[in-house]
């Protein structure tokens, strides 16, 4: 029997996904608490969202709508941090950035909406979100120690993980902008084919770098462009990704190493909020690559 969801090829091509368009929450942020760059602008945001669900569509994924009211929970368009995805469900995590703890019991009901099955759920005290969390392949995950993921959430999410077959290895993040910034381990890698990665090398731990680079060739993004999300790119299919407006010589260097790269603006929903395009997107189901 085939299924809609699971994840085991990371790069694969993306055949379903859900996103979380942007609400009254986020639209009354406060960007001081949110540690956003400005108060989003509602309006624009909402239009901003809807052309990335376009680009999603006419990639040819099924988008899949959470909807529900979160009231005081801004963070929660960036709907790819509550929940990890294997491949024979998803698991629940526990939010490392308190003001958005709350999120995950309402995406996860929304999964079994859509026929996800939970497999598994962090209970604490440790915490664990997905921007932290990289897929090298159906049996490897890397994971960042920072500020919103530590080593309690990473031995429960271990644990878990062994029962599906897969292991977590865990490696140390930078400090860079301290406690109320959001870096993730996404925010400095990400895979677009099962040889090829985009990554701001100079902020990788050492064994991580090594690691990626024994498996894949590694498109380095410039220190002018980290502000700018240029490692934050989703993949639509091998050497086919979406990043977001902003990052020029970084698009040039994926193009150069043969890939299609399709762009959105999010001055919205992205730069005042420190999410980019796979913050913004939670992968449900990709297609294992040939």
């Amino acid at each position: 029997m085939s299924r809609d969801y699971g994840i085991s090829d990371p790069t694969g091509r993306l055949r379903r996904v859900l996103v979380l368009p942007p609400d009254d929450a986020f639209a009354v942020a406060d960007p001081s608490v949110w540690h956003y760059g400005a108060r989003p602008d509602a309006r624009r945001a909402a239009a901003e969202h809807r052309l990335l669900v376009e680009i999603l569509m006419e990639s040819g994924a099924e988008v899949v709508i959470h909807d529900d009211p979160l009231p005081d929970l801004a963070d929660s368009v960036f709907v790819f941090d509550p929940v990890f995805m294997t491949p024979v469900g998803a698991v629940l995590l526990r939010m490392g950035k308190s003001l958005r703890r709350g999120e995950e019991a309402p995406l996860g009901d929304r999964l079994e909406q859509a026929g996800v099955p939970i497999v598994g759920r962090l209970r604490g005290p440790g915490t664990v979100e997905g921007g932290d969390l990289l897929r090298l392949d159906a049996t490897t995950v890397v994971a960042g120690l920072g500020f919103r993921t530590d080593r309690a959430g990473c031995d429960e999410l271990t644990r878990i993980l062994a029962d599906l077959g897969c292991q977590l290895h865990p490696f140390d993040l930078p400090y860079l902008g301290g406690p109320s910034a959001c870096l993730h381990l996404r925010s400095l890698v990400s895979l677009l084919a099962p040889d090829l990665a985009v990554a701001h090398r100079a902020l990788l731990p050492v064994r991580l770098w090594r690691l990626l680079e024994e498996r894949y060739e590694v498109v380095d993004v410039p220190p002018e462009e980290l502000a700018s999300m240029g490692p934050n790119v989703l993949a639509l299919a091998p050497r086919r990704c979406l990043v977001l407006e902003g990052s020029p010589r970084t698009r040039d260097r994926l193009r150069r190493a043969g890939c299609e790269v399709l762009s959105y603006r999010g001055d919205e929903i992205s730069h005042k909020a420190e999410g980019g395009p796979t913050c913004l997107t939670l992968p449900l189901w990709r297609e294992a690559s040939a």
